[in-house]
């Protein structure tokens, strides 16, 4: 996708929340979205700004103090397939189509090419599998996890 693709998405996603007729979600906050094959974990009530880290994973910044405060994770049925192909034992992680996020942004990192120039990137990862650990947040991935 490119980033005015990335933008558009990210305003339908947006407008679908302000057009709901719900209260404020609780946070933190893990929903797997069939429509964009997305996983979108907010674990703060921040406005934040958006920016792509990665093929898969954008990263949600505060737009107060600049800190991490979510991520969404795109294409998740495709990088599922991926990872279950080159680490077969990955399925394990999902139970009953539900797998937690920390396990989702490890292998991530462990199908990743080295480079240790990609502070920034490491970094992101290593708050991302922080906070998902400590929120113990899963997504629920019904049809995208039957690989």
């Amino acid at each position: 996708m490119s980033d005015s693709s990335d933008n558009q998405f990210s305003r339908v996603v947006m407008e679908l929340f302000d057009s709901a007729s719900v209260d404020v979600p609780e946070i933190p906050l893990v929903t797997y979205i069939p429509e964009g094959d997305c996983i979108e974990f907010v674990f703060s009530g921040d406005n934040y700004y958006a920016e792509r880290i990665d093929g898969l994973v954008t990263v949600y910044y505060s737009e107060a103090n600049g800190e991490i405060v979510g991520s969404l994770i795109k294409g998740v049925r495709s990088f599922l397939q991926k990872v279950s192909q080159t680490l077969p034992s990955f399925r394990i992680t999902i139970k009953d189509g539900t797998t937690k996020l920390e396990h989702i942004f490890l292998a991530s990192l462990w199908a990743k090419e080295p480079n240790t120039d990609d502070v920034k990137t490491v970094r992101a990862y290593e708050k991302l599998i922080a906070e998902a650990e400590n929120h113990q947040a899963e997504a629920s991935l019904g049809e995208a996890c039957f690989l």
